[in-house]
């Protein structure tokens, strides 16, 4: 089951291929979204060494930070953006739920989605700028990387007991609500507890990493509940958003 769970979280969230697990089930959804901040590990790591190569170049830090995060929206053929967009769209579009998912199922991005693109990226740009820009920007190099990573656990907080599917067909029936509380809670536990960690090694207060996790945790809550208001349920596309939403607190918070 596990195997079919890494391959599961590695084929659906990076552009890694990957054998397609033999069986898809909620069990093995379930165990796919805990495992997917270390499924998305190689792609914090090209983070990391674009980071790296910059400072080896003595390119800017703003430059840098724009090419490294580039090298992650390749690395998951910015599956992400797309779905922060279409969220963005189908909260902007109406406040009909059926109208709304409508536009968010329509594929095309529409003014709210790329202004809310431009946002996100922009904060994820600085937030990172900011770091590479420390005394030990090597060291920070790692942490950005670590970043990355680590927003994807906004996945278990969106398939957490208790959260519906705006839709019964889709991701909705094989995802959602797989994972318990408990479980959900110890991902982010773990995640500030690491983070913590990784910003005292960069030479920032310890704080600083559990305060990034405790406000990307806080982003993406509000997120999951307000498109579960609006839409009765999270989307995939809401998978997405969390997880951009997440890294953008993330980055912004260790700046």
């Amino acid at each position: 089951m596990l195997r079919d769970a890494w391959r599961l979280a590695t084929g659906t969230l990076t552009a890694i291929p990957v054998r397609p697990p033999a069986v898809v089930d909620r069990r093995r959804a379930c165990a796919a979204m805990v495992l997917a901040p270390l499924a998305v590990l190689p792609l914090g790591l090209a983070v990391t060494c674009v980071v790296v190569a910059g400072l080896l170049l003595h390119l800017p830090a703003l430059v840098t930070a724009v090419l490294a995060l580039g090298a992650g929206v390749l690395g998951n053929r910015a599956l992400h953006l797309d779905g922060l967009a279409d969220t963005v769209d189908g909260l902007a579009a109406s406040y009909d739920r059926e109208r709304s998912l409508a536009v968010m199922k329509s594929g095309t991005s529409g003014p709210a989605g790329v202004v809310a693109i431009v946002l996100v990226i922009g904060l994820q740009a600085a937030g990172l700028a900011s770091l590479i820009a420390l005394p030990a920007s090597w060291r920070a190099a790692v942490l950005a990387g670590a970043a990355v990573a680590l927003s994807r656990a906004a996945l278990v907080v969106c398939c957490a007991h208790g959260v519906r599917a705006a839709r019964p067909d889709g991701l909705g029936q094989t995802y959602t609500q797989t994972v318990p509380r408990a479980v959900a809670a110890s991902v982010w536990v773990l995640g500030a507890v690491g983070l913590a960690g990784l910003g005292a090694w960069a030479g920032l207060p310890w704080w600083r990493g559990a305060l990034a996790v405790l406000l990307a945790l806080a982003v993406v809550l509000f997120v999951v509940r307000r498109t579960t208001r609006r839409f009765g349920g999270v989307t995939g596309d809401v998978f997405g958003a969390g997880i951009e939403l997440a890294l953008a607190a993330i980055l912004v918070a260790l700046a």
